[in-house]
């Protein structure tokens, strides 16, 4: 039986992803969507609606030659040739990274994202970061390549508002800004099903009893995505980098954020009260919450960097 630990995530793929048992599907979703992620990093998904199709995210850079094939496979299957759109949850490059090659493959898709990610790309500093960090992913997950890493085509076509809709034909996509994780964070609900395509900014879900919290940016902002979610009452909800949650454990992730959001708020509060510096304060935030088995998934170096911003982003909200 699998020991779930509320303190530190779960890293093995079997803990993490049978949390709901061997029966559930994560990518059993209510629409016509398909799991088409190549490799590790954010999820991939193509939604066909009955006019147009779409992809949310696009995965590493490092695969992305690998996940135009699965999009051409599934497409075929389906009886189409074309993408329409991409819609980007956020900039990040392990939810971003493939796009070059998406591009490449589909020039006429559409790309849709916020007005802060698109800002991003236009940064030549960015596209410089998203080539070392997908260097770093290539040279991880398939040690001895020396295939380049692609950054040309980093650009968003469209840009995003909150209550913008994109148009599939049977199926409307809505765009819900959900700052937290990083300014440029949105979500997506796929109507009419009530489908929630949560940002990062609504937690991860990283065991049964567990769900992270990775607000970068802004810890109250994550809270308002949350109170957002909620509030918008979706009928399914689908995490990222884990899938969809069965519909009964709705209520509870809520439930489950908003107590880890306390906790983490409780914890950091401790330590500014102690008077503990910020090296310190990193040293017994890495004690509690890094385990050496996350090294598969992510470079401890990488967990620093990004617990310096949480634990930043959680100081502003006291």
């Amino acid at each position: 039986m699998t020991n779930y630990n509320k303190t530190k995530p779960v890293i093995n793929d079997v803990a993490l992803f049978d949390v709901f048992g061997d029966d559930f599907d994560r990518f059993d979703f209510p629409i016509d969507a398909h799991r088409v992620t190549s490799g590790s990093g954010g999820e991939t998904i193509l939604v066909f609606g009955s006019e147009k199709t779409l992809l949310y995210d696009c995965g590493m850079a490092y695969c992305g030659n690998h996940t135009v094939e699965n999009i051409k496979k599934k497409l075929e299957e389906k009886g189409r040739d074309t993408l329409d759109y991409v819609i980007l949850s956020h900039s990040h490059y392990d939810h971003m990274g493939a796009l070059p090659y998406i591009r490449r493959a589909f020039p006429d898709a559409k790309v849709h994202a916020s007005e802060k990610a698109a800002r991003i790309f236009e940064k030549p500093s960015a596209k410089e970061l998203m080539k070392e960090l997908g260097t770093s992913a290539r040279d991880l997950f398939m040690p001895g390549s020396t295939e380049e890493i692609l950054v040309d085509g980093i650009a968003v076509d469209v840009v995003l508002k909150d209550g913008d809709i994109i148009d599939l034909g049977d199926i409307k996509v809505k765009a819900m800004e959900t700052k937290g994780h990083t300014d440029c964070s949105m979500s997506y609900a796929f109507e009419p099903a009530k489908l929630l395509f949560a940002s990062e900014s609504t937690g991860l879900l990283e065991g049964k009893d567990y769900v992270h919290t990775p607000f970068l940016k802004d810890c109250n902002d994550a809270i308002a995505s949350r109170v957002k979610c909620m509030e918008y009452e979706p009928e399914y909800i689908s995490l990222p980098h884990f899938g969809m949650l069965p519909k009964g454990f709705n209520n509870k992730y809520w439930e489950m954020l908003a107590r880890e959001i306390e906790v983490k708020k409780a914890f950091i509060k401790k330590m500014k009260n102690e008077g503990l510096d910020d090296e310190a304060m990193l040293d017994r935030y890495c004690d509690k919450y890094w385990d050496p088995d996350m090294e598969e998934v992510q470079p401890k170096d990488a967990f620093i960097i990004n617990s310096k911003a949480i634990i930043k982003a959680f100081l502003k909200a006291l």
